[in-house]
């Protein structure tokens, strides 16, 4: 596994450096490397989906792997016999990629150059091809202006995408993980709850990654339920940025007060109040006036 060391060789070698304004933050602690592989790998996750079936003969686990950098975390995933999709917006480091790994495992590595989405709301089309519609889980170190929309769009469009692992700033853990009522609580987390169970599985303090980042980042593991609350997760999606965006405002003011309402729902409740099985029943019969 690739040390700072080695990594900064990598990297001089080519002329190359971190970019910060494409959040460039590797992450060298090999510890948590390992710690997110084994979470994404593990192959039965309590109350969620097994997407690689049962068996020691079952074919390479698929996995996307979204700003890959120099390749730490996928030389882990294709030692232990994955088939990644590597999506690396920097040509720089798509190029580094290809000339240390594509001769060596070019039958179960497939780079992208590119963005890893072709707008806010969709993965990219090249990236999908690459997956072929087959099972698959999304483990990485986030790029952090990637993170948000990247995850909605594979837990609202993506029912083959069977898990997100993946390590982001601590304000999206956060979000993620959020209960009615916080300040935090919005679109992210009722719709990762509904249709995951995300867990925290570490806090990394800035010192984990080179360059240091300004902020603390934490490690998430966002197993897919095998039985979703709501079966629609791009309305609830919608729903959600709608109300959130108006979130002290009375429900009344935004979904206007005349009937039907869920049981135990009223016009005078504000939306960060509100349960996500409350708000799966509202996404279902209103919308924003």
């Amino acid at each position: 596994m690739q040390t700072l060391t080695r990594i900064k060789e990598l990297l001089a070698a080519r002329g190359l450096a971190p970019r910060h304004a494409l959040g460039q933050n590797f992450l060298i602690d090999q510890n948590l490397v390992r710690k997110l592989v084994d979470a994404g790998l593990a192959p039965v996750r309590s109350g969620g989906l097994d997407a690689h079936g049962p068996g020691p003969s079952r074919a390479p686990r698929v996995v996307l792997e979204v700003g890959p950098g120099t390749g730490t975390l996928t030389e882990e995933l294709l030692a232990r016999g994955c088939e990644v999709v590597a999506c690396e917006l920097d040509p720089g480091l798509a190029s580094l990629l290809r000339e240390a790994l594509e001769a060596e495992h070019g039958r179960r590595l497939h780079l992208i150059e590119g963005d890893c989405l072709d707008s806010k709301r969709e993965v990219s089309s090249t990236v999908l091809a690459a997956l072929g519609g087959r099972p698959f889980t999304l483990i990485a170190n986030l790029p952090y202006a990637a993170a948000t929309p990247l995850m909605l769009a594979l837990l609202t469009g993506h029912p083959e995408c069977h898990g997100l692992y993946v390590t982001v700033q601590r304000e999206v853990a956060d979000r993620m993980l959020a209960r009615p009522g916080t300040k935090d609580f919005g679109t992210l987390g009722i719709v990762a709850q509904a249709v995951a169970e995300p867990v925290l599985l570490a806090s990394l303090p800035p010192e984990c990654f080179w360059p240091r980042p300004e902020v603390t980042s934490a490690m998430v593991a966002v197993p897919r339920r095998a039985e979703p609350l709501t079966d629609d997760p791009a309305r609830l999606a919608d729903f959600c940025q709608a109300v959130f965006s108006r979130r002290r405002k009375q429900l009344g003011s935004v979904l206007g007060r005349q009937g039907p309402w869920p049981p135990g729902v009223s016009p005078t409740d504000r939306a960060e109040s509100l349960s996500i099985p409350a708000l799966i029943a509202l996404s279902r019969t209103r919308a924003p006036v």
